[in-house]
């Protein structure tokens, strides 16, 4: 292939291998030499195994195209930067130094390692949260400033940024980011109080979610997760004379994917409608990679379980991950969570069906029993926990909510979003207890 131009993909400080481009614009991703003979070498996706023939654009494409943002928010990406929205290859080498999981892409001659930050993190102030809330929504992801190639997928306004003694920062040249900032959705309206109470009702549920916070920068609010992608170390350097304890803080990005890039699926068909996953193919991906099948099935479940409760639509294969530890693949904590049916605007059938049932309101016993054959568990199984989810959500909505009434939050709409999921649990409740025999169906 002759070359014009390449990017190197990094993970950490050691190269996976190279996305290049030919003169001709044709692109393909090929693994290094020595990653593909390192025993402890894994692959970058489920759908790009170990191998030494290059990966033609088809076949490398829907797992690096899955790092970027997506609808609008590439649309105005591309037009800050002077690019083609379409040109993936182009984006990423704009956007790639701080994308979703472990990785770094960089031009030929950088490393991690040289792109160390050589500057003190600039704190925001209240005032400068609030111009860079509204920056975002002129130039998402900050793109064309200086020193700063980040990305990630979704088609929400959202940055990466990280939290340094409570405060917000940029992330210097080359730093891995610790948390999103996400400011409320457009023409939607208490989408903060939406999603915060949906992230804080999966936590008083047992479910594994992406911790997050609520704030607000001159009355404007936004949300702030914590990535589950990164791990943040302390080094305690001991005592600093008057200053107290002295620390050095270290992140370290951990590898993820989502189960569109897992299943080969490229970005612009993630809703099963288009051609995108259903929760058969889900299923089938965390049984194939994940360390304790069993259990991440489990997890699975009770996400597609609890998303139907909360009436959130829109959760499509894009919306859940595989996280890579040292363990093995684990489900991802879950994310982007909010209930989509308060807004008249928005479509009320599921992203992925349940049972071949696209809506709360048309599923019967019957639902559990088709669900649970796609998925390889039994129908009791599956519609005693799909009852025990409606009856835990329904108990700690109204204390989630009230947990969140916090001055410069909506409590009205905070009561309004329990109200919702109280109803919809005792519809679950109710199509979850088994029919007595012979009873009409």
């Amino acid at each position: 292939m002759a070359l014009t131009k390449a990017l190197v993909v990094w993970w950490d400080q050691t190269q996976v291998g190279v996305l290049d481009m030919d003169v001709h614009g044709d692109t393909e991703f090929v693994y290094a030499k020595r990653w593909l003979e390192a025993e402890t070498s894994r692959p970058l996706s489920a759908s790009l195994p170990l191998r030494a023939e290059p990966f033609k654009r088809r076949e490398w494409r829907p797992f690096f195209a899955g790092l970027l943002p997506e609808q609008d928010q590439r649309k105005g990406a591309a037009r800050a930067l002077g690019i083609s929205e379409d040109n993936d290859y182009a984006l990423l080498d704009a956007l790639g130094g701080d994308v979703a999981g472990a990785l770094t892409l960089l031009p030929p001659g950088q490393s991690p390692s040289n792109l160390q930050p050589s500057s003190e993190h600039k704190l925001l102030t209240e005032a400068e949260t609030y111009d860079l809330l509204q920056e975002m929504a002129k130039r998402p992801l900050l793109a064309g400033t200086e020193g700063l190639r980040l990305s990630l997928a979704g088609a929400q306004s959202k940055l990466p940024v990280c939290i340094v003694s409570g405060k917000i920062a940029l992330p210097r040249t080359g730093e891995p980011s610790t948390h999103i900032l996400k400011p409320p959705i457009l023409d939607f309206p208490a989408t903060t109080e939406n999603e915060a109470f949906c992230l804080s009702l999966a936590k008083a549920c047992d479910l594994s979610v992406a911790t997050a916070r609520p704030a607000a920068a001159q009355g404007l609010t936004f949300l702030l997760v914590k990535r589950y992608d990164r791990s943040v170390n302390m080094t305690h350097l001991g005592t600093a004379g008057r200053n107290g304890e002295a620390y050095r803080v270290s992140c370290t990005r951990i590898h993820q994917e989502d189960f569109c890039q897992g299943l080969g699926v490229s970005p612009e068909k993630k809703y099963s409608a288009d051609g995108g996953p259903g929760f058969k193919q889900c299923f089938e991906l965390v049984g194939r990679m994940t360390a304790v099948p069993a259990k991440e099935a489990q997890k699975l479940l009770d996400a597609a379980l609890f998303n139907l409760i909360i009436g959130n639509c829109d959760a499509h294969g894009k919306n859940f991950s595989l996280l890579y530890t040292e363990q093995g693949a684990v489900l991802a904590p879950l994310y982007d969570l909010l209930s989509t049916v308060v807004y008249p605007g928005l479509s009320h059938r599921l992203a992925m069906k349940i049972g071949g049932d696209a809506v709360l309101e048309e599923m019967t016993e019957r639902t559990w029993e088709r669900f649970a054959k796609d998925i390889g568990m039994t129908a009791p199984f599956v519609r005693r926990r799909a009852g025990e989810m409606a009856a835990l959500a329904s108990d700690q909505a109204q204390p989630a909510a009230d947990a969140l009434k916090l001055p410069f939050l909506d409590a009205a709409a905070l009561d309004r979003h329990a109200e919702l999921v109280r109803t919809r649990a005792a519809k679950v409740m109710r199509i979850a207890v088994r029919p007595t025999p012979n009873a009409p169906r």
